[in-house]
């Protein structure tokens, strides 16, 4: 017999913008995200602190998509990009995604690069701006 699967435990009151009681509240909602427990939180940023290639965060990007209904988009800068910091990480609106959370995979994603040069230099090729 299996048990149901584990939620995330609420923040604490006033600590956090989720809206973790209404996703709870409103029948049909989408709970994904509330099975990013921290324990899976911090496999998952550690996971995104070590990427291999680009296709390997576009995978990953999928991923939380299907998995926890993330999306994260990760694309050059509206202004010049002369470090990590100027690659734009943006995550959509998501109720019960935990505000710590919304900036750990950001952060997590820019160590990644910052790692692996390589990724943000494929990442700015991708959308012209290193091509010839």
């Amino acid at each position: 017999m299996s048990s149901p699967p584990q939620l995330r435990q609420p923040c604490p009151p006033g600590a956090c913008d989720c809206e973790r009681e209404r996703l709870l509240d409103s029948s049909g909602s989408d709970m994904r995200i509330l099975l990013l427990t921290r324990n899976e939180e911090q496999r998952l940023l550690e996971r995104l602190e070590n990427l291999k290639s680009l296709d390997d965060l576009r995978h990953m990007q999928q991923r939380m998509y299907e998995q926890l209904g993330i999306r994260v988009e990760v694309a050059p800068g509206l202004n010049e990009v002369r470090s990590m910091r100027g690659i734009a990480i943006t995550i959509a609106p998501l109720p019960g995604l935990c505000r710590k959370t919304r900036q750990a995979i950001p952060a997590a994603i820019r160590r990644g690069l910052e790692r692996q040069p390589e990724i943000a230099y494929r990442l700015l090729d991708s959308h012209d701006l290193l091509g010839g």
